[in-house]
């Protein structure tokens, strides 16, 4: 059937937004990327497959509340996608929509009837953080006699030591090191490229020192990944399946020493151990949402759900020291902090 000038249209938005809009305005991780892309494939794909549609009768109305509500069905019960899932999907569809109706004001009702369905109830998972033991135990894993095992050594020292998502670390480059600085510090890039400067102790400072020298040239070359991929060199950055995997190897080999090391262990568990050990120290929660880069503190707030008998402790210094007056509310009976905080009880 040829392609009418709607659906014409409809297929160059849809480019644009993947190949444009989105790397420029949205974000450049290519995790996010692919996101933005399997979800308009995954609705393009139910337009097909179940709803008959094709490049001659693609229009506007393919886009409405009612499909998209059938699709997002369709996503649990076909393609058995988790409600987690199935709310990032519909997110991804939500922002197509609302840049659509920014080219196009005749297709600026889809978006806002978008905006209104409602997202799939997701339930909090508990996060299952480590003991500082156990961290020293995998610091101590790696074969330190190998190339491979110094660097694994480096990269773990520098992701817990930091608390930097596993994305950000793999991402910088030699050019983003500035271990010679008064401070020792580390400069990532985060979410919607924003930028973080994360200071460094002086044993993360050494083993990169040292990692450098055993894994790069004298003179680095300032645009080299700092961790990189074997197969492509200094140019390509390791992966994070890569990464975890070494983690799972190094785990297991700690496991023969302290017990409590997750044998499924993954990158992002050593910065929530991180953060838990900095609570756990008395750091105020404020300062670890900064170090962390959260842009809402109750994000961090997931962290608490991994802290030991010191969590109080660690809270109460969110409180004015000087003002005895005031009731220590994180000694309540009930223990509820989200009236700490001043928040909703989240429904279990």
């Amino acid at each position: 059937m040829r392609a009418t000038n709607e659906s014409v249209a409809l297929a160059r938005h849809i480019n644009a937004f993947l190949n444009e809009y989105v790397p420029s305005q949205k974000t450049r991780s290519a995790h996010t990327l692919k996101a933005y892309s399997d979800a308009l494939s995954l609705y393009i794909g139910f337009l097909e497959t179940e709803k008959g549609i094709n490049s001659g009768n693609l229009n506007g109305d393919c886009f409405c509340a009612a499909n998209v509500e059938d699709w997002l069905v369709w996503l649990m019960e076909s393609r058995s996608c988790g409600p987690e899932t199935c709310n990032n999907r519909l997110a991804s569809l939500r922002a197509f929509l609302k840049y659509l109706g920014g080219r196009d004001v005749s297709y600026l009702h889809l978006s806002q009837a978008a905006s209104r369905i409602e997202r799939k109830k997701v339930y909090a998972k508990k996060v299952t953080g480590m003991s500082k033991k156990a961290v020293s135990a995998l610091l101590e894993a790696p074969d330190s006699s190998t190339k491979a095992g110094r660097r694994d050594i480096a990269l773990m020292v520098v992701m817990y030591s930091t608390a930097a998502r596993i994305d950000e670390i793999l991402s910088m480059k030699v050019e983003q090191l500035h271990l010679d600085a008064d401070k020792p510090n580390i400069t990532v890039i985060g979410k919607r490229g924003k930028i973080r400067t994360l200071y460094l102790l002086p044993k993360a400072t050494a083993h990169l020192r040292a990692y450098i020298k055993d894994s790069h040239e004298a003179t680095p070359n300032p645009s080299s990944f700092v961790f990189y991929s074997r197969n492509t060199g200094p140019t390509g950055k390791m992966s994070q399946n890569a990464v975890n995997k070494q983690l799972r190897k190094h785990a297991q080999t700690a496991r023969a020493v302290c017990g409590e090391v997750p044998a499924d262990i993954h990158a992002h568990q050593l910065r929530h151990a991180k953060s838990s050990h900095w609570l756990e120290d008395g750091m105020n929660i404020v300062q670890i949402s900064f170090l962390l880069g959260h842009v809402q503190l109750q994000t961090t707030m997931v962290y608490l759900d991994i802290t030991t008998e010191q969590e109080a402790k660690a809270l109460a210094t969110l409180e004015d020291e000087n003002d005895k007056s005031a009731p220590k509310k994180w000694r309540s009976a009930d223990g509820n902090l989200s009236a700490y905080c001043g928040v909703r009880t989240m429904k279990k």
